[in-house]
């Protein structure tokens, strides 16, 4: 991923709409791990429309500072839910 806050604002808005794999810090050594699509950007926050299959919530939303903290991992996927590189 980018290294600075606008790198990262940068590349989630060119893949507003697409599917994404999201790894989250659920606290006290949990793990979050979900798909869904990312649905806006804004200026410090992204929101993520969540799989209502694997989910009880429908959307969350993270910082950039997030990533940037490695705190929440992005992995965007194809049509074939394989990971692409994110430059």
């Amino acid at each position: 991923m980018p290294k600075t806050l606008a790198e990262i604002k940068r590349t989630m808005d060119e893949h507003i709409g697409k599917p994404l794999r999201l790894k989250a810090n659920g606290g006290r050594k949990k793990t979050v791990e979900c798909n869904g699509i990312l649905s806006e950007t804004y200026n410090a926050v992204f929101v993520v429309e969540l799989d209502q299959k694997e989910n009880a919530c429908k959307r969350v939303s993270y910082s950039y500072t997030d990533i940037l903290t490695e705190a929440v991992e992005i992995t965007f996927l194809d049509d074939n839910n394989e990971a692409l590189a994110v430059k």
